[in-house]
This record gives structure tokens, sequence and C-alpha cells, in this order.
């Protein structure tokens, strides 16, 4: 079949650049919009923060002599912060200042103060350096000896063997914290556990658990454990708790290792008086910003010249671009926070039994689509708006996808949330007795009696979302 070439016209949607910014916008959450604002104005120097000054001379007169091609001048000389004052909030000199935690020394840096305090040859110091920086953040060597053999080969030049790494390894897991350098959960245990071999019973036994029958211990099988021990439920339940004791996790032992803590600043506050739920949002969804005067001027000198030479239509256009930009930006903050507002009220109101008295068993079933068809918007716009949003409530900083949860009939085919389900069965393990904890069959049992048939598989289904282990991994003695 020959190529042929032709003409077809044919109608497509696309989202235009304004559009697509917004779509950005909604989903950055409020501790990441002060840097984009802060981004935009540095990359458009059109955009300015502040309240817009109100100019005594709107050039009225100059309009028609102004207008000449294809734009309207006082478009761009127009105010555009009037968003800000149609917003009954809290300004942004009222919010509460968070500040995230600086670290110190994260443990990476502790260790390699400790290795170069040791007398090591130059090489050596290569490879303990080496080591350390493979560690992760819960301190745990997770590579394998021959892999770090052959970066210090290729990286650093240096020539050695697997021997000499696992020796610099176990100078490493003499330091501190007790536990660093392992390379599995069982030696990050026995690491620490031998620091503290003081000729106590409890302790000898918890090492001969984590050398010998780590894998029992894990599967709690205890009565495997106490038959090849020969020991009693109290010789095991104590050394048990000297192995609880341990830290599963010594790099994150330092509340520095982590480096800086996220501060979670809410997008929203619900407050109560009298029955009734007030919604605000935060100051800082509503910044104050203006188009620049002085750009402002250039475009009126411009306009009012003769644009004659090449260059003067080059920077007419220029400084349209910019204004342009700055007039689309404060568009896009100004549609962002009418949406945040618009969406939060609906999920607010649909919600308003939970807010009102704090009982998780009282949200209702709420999915992206219910929310949508309320406030009139696409799908995808409210799953902007909820991700990575948090409101303040009395109950506290909750996330906004807290809020959305699919739905269950019950005996009496009322529609609850999955979330109650969840609540019930949250208590009921929680509630239960550790020597004899609840399997997922009773776990079904006891909901059916509450009312809501729920299969053994979808028990289990729960369950695991709510990161509750198997009934034997939850037994205790």
């Amino acid at each position: 079949m020959a190529l042929k070439q032709f003409l077809s016209q044919k109608m497509d949607q696309r989202l235009s650049p304004q559009q697509i910014q917004l779509m950005k916008l909604l989903q950055v959450p409020t501790m990441e919009l002060e840097s984009r604002i802060k981004q935009e104005i540095e990359e458009n120097p059109a955009l300015e923060e502040g309240a817009e000054e109100v100019e005594e001379d709107e050039f009225e007169e100059q309009e028609e002599e102004v207008v000449e091609e294809d734009f309207n001048i006082e478009d761009y000389l127009a105010d555009d912060a009037d968003y800000k004052t149609q917003v009954n909030n809290k300004s942004k000199d009222d919010e509460e200042k968070v500040m995230p935690l600086s670290g110190d020394k994260s443990f990476h840096e502790r260790l390699t103060t400790q290795l170069h305090m040791r007398k090591l040859t130059d090489n050596q110091l290569i490879i303990g350096d080496t080591l350390v920086g493979n560690l992760d953040e819960s301190g745990y060597l997770n590579r394998e000896i021959e892999a770090i053999v052959d970066d210090l080969a290729f990286s650093y030049n240096v020539s050695t063997n697997e021997d000499e790494v696992v020796e610099i390894l176990t100078m490493l897991q003499e330091m501190d914290p007790a536990g660093i350098g392992a390379r599995d959960l069982r030696e990050c245990l026995l690491l620490q556990i031998n620091r503290k071999q003081d000729g106590d019973i409890s302790r000898y036994t918890a090492k001969k658990i984590l050398e010998d029958h780590f894998e029992e211990f894990t599967k709690k099988h205890y009565k495997k454990i106490m038959k090849r021990l020969e020991i009693d439920d109290k010789n095991l339940k104590d050394a048990i708790e000297e192995i609880v004791k341990l830290n599963p996790k010594p790099g994150g032992s330092m509340k520095e290792a982590a480096g800086n803590y996220q501060q979670i600043v809410p997008d929203f506050e619900i407050t109560e008086n009298e029955g009734k739920l007030s919604l605000t949002i935060n100051g800082r969804n509503a910044p104050e910003l203006k188009v620049s005067g002085t750009y402002k001027n250039m475009l009126r000198a411009y306009a009012e010249g003769a644009k004659s030479t090449k260059s003067d239509k080059e920077a007419l256009t220029f400084i349209k671009q910019k204004l342009d930009g700055a007039k689309w930006f404060i568009d896009a903050i100004k549609q962002r926070q009418n949406t945040l507002l618009l969406t939060m009220d609906a999920i607010m109101n649909y919600q308003k039994n939970y807010f009102l008295t704090g009982d998780e068993t009282k949200l209702r079933p709420m999915i992206l689509k219910d929310i949508a068809e309320i406030v009139s918007l696409d799908i995808s716009t409210i799953s902007r708006v909820a991700n990575s949003k948090y409101v303040q409530t009395e109950q506290g900083i909750i996330s906004l996808k807290f809020f959305f949860s699919e739905s269950l009939s019950t005996s009496s085919g009322e529609e609850v949330s999955t979330r109650e389900v969840k609540k019930i069965l949250s208590e009921a393990v929680e509630n239960e007795t550790k020597k004899k904890p609840l399997t997922d069959e009773k776990l079904a049992i006891l909901l059916k009696d509450k009312g809501y048939n729920i299969a053994r598989r979808t028990v289990a289904k729960y369950r695991e979302q709510l990161n509750i282990p198997v009934a034997r991994l939850r037994k205790e003695l």
C-alpha cells in the first residue's frame, strides 16, 4: 500500500497553560505554597508581594489613545488583589509561626567522628567512611560486602578484600549507638544484648533465643522454645521482656537521625460553637499579591510611544508577557483559594455529625464523586484538593483523606462507612485477651453479631489495612 499525505480537521480539547497552572497549585499544601510563590516572584519581576495600591489616576482619558493593536492597557493597570479583601479569614500575620526542628548531628556524622578517633590507616578510614555512607536511616547495612569491595576498587582505587571490610564493620558495630551496622534484625538485637551480658539469667536466655531460636521467636512458637531450652513460662516471659527493650532501629534512636522533621501546617480550621460549625482557611493560602507598579508604568510609557523600532515592539511584548503571567498567577491563587474553601465546606457539611461529636462511627460513607457532585467540579480536582491537605479540628489535625471511605450495608440495609467497621474491629483487637487473641473467623462473627455481614477474607483485608498482625503474632504470655 502506497503512502499518501492528506489534510484533516478534528476537534480536540486541551487544557490551557492557566488551567494547568491551577491544577498544579491545587495539589500544593500550605507549607509549599509560600515557596512556590517566592519562586514565581523570582522568575517574574512583574509580580510582587503586598497589598495593591489604589491609583488616583486611572488613565481614563488616555485609554482611547493608547488602545492600538489587540489589547486594552486598562486590563494591565487594574487592581488584582481584590480577592484578598473578599475573604473573611485569618491574615498571614495572625497565623501561628511554626518552625521545623533542625537536626544537630546525624548518626552518620557521629559514627564518622568516632571512626576518625581510631588509629587507622588511610585505606581503613576510606573503608570505614564507605561503610558508614552505606548505612540506611535505621542504621542497617543492606549492601553485600562483596559489592562494597567492588565500590572501593572502582570509586576510591582501594584494593581490599571481604575479610578486611568485615574487620572494619566489626569495629563500627562496637561504636554507639548499640546495634549500629547490623546486616539484619537478628544481628542488630544480638549486638545490643551482648553489651548487656552481666550474669543476668534472663538476658542469657534472651541471647540464646536470638542465637538459636530466632525464627520460632518471630513466629511466636513459644512452646517449641520452652521445650528446647527447658524453661517455664516465667523464664520465657522474662527473656522476651529483655528482647522487647532492645531497639530494632538504632539509627533512628537519635532524633536527629532522620534530619529535619516535616512540620504539618493545617490548611483549614473547623471550630464548633453551640452546635454550629465554622470553617476558616489558613491565611497563608490567601497571600497578598499584586502586579508591579513599575511594570505598569513601563507599559504605559511604551504604549504612549510611537513603537517605531523593532526593539520598542519587543520590549512592549516582553512587558505584556510578564504582566499577563503575573495576572494569571494571581488569578490562579484566587481560584485555588475559592476551590479549597468550596470543597472543604462540602466535606464539613457532609461529615457534620463527626465534626460535632468526634466519634469515628458517625462518619458517613464518602467518595470523591460525592463531593464532586456537590460542588460541581471534576473528580480529579477534588482528588488534588484532598491530596496532602490537613484540617485543624477539635479532635486534632486530620488529613482530608481520612474522611473518604467506601460504604458497607448492614443487616438492616443501612449504608455505613467502612471506617466505622474498622474502628469496631480495632477496638475488638485492643480489648481482646492477649493470651488467646481473636482469629479472623471470630472477628467476623463478632461483627456479624453487631449487624455487619462481613466475610472472613474481608475482615483479613481490613485488619491488614489497620496494620494489625494475625492472631498468632498478637499472642502474649
